[in-house]
């Protein structure tokens, strides 16, 4: 499994339980996918964006840290497009660090 930064963005206009919902149903994906969830956490309480997503001016940016087996994060990909509630993710590699020589 390969370590991976999730980033997702949730209308800031839902109220505190519909976002954890959506914070519940991501990690719930996660494992259902055969990962592995470090962290995850609100990363930006409230932002305004330069530019509507869906029709909202303002987000909530969850940060998540997890482990994903690399042959199903294109499923995990899939499946957060489908979620409605999220208005635009980024999911990242996070390369291992290097000893110093």
């Amino acid at each position: 499994m390969s370590k991976y930064e999730v980033i997702f963005i949730v209308d800031a206009r839902s109220s505190d339980g519909e976002k954890a919902e959506v914070a519940k149903q991501v990690t719930d994906l996660t494992a259902k996918v055969g990962g592995q969830v470090l962290a995850c956490d609100i990363w930006i309480d409230r932002q305004r964006m330069a530019f509507p997503l869906k029709k909202a001016w303002e987000g909530t940016y969850y940060k998540m840290d997890a482990e994903i087996p690399e042959l199903e994060v294109a499923r995990f990909r899939k499946e957060l497009l489908i979620n409605e509630r999220i208005l635009r993710f980024l999911i990242v590699a996070v390369q291992p660090e290097k000893a110093a020589a």
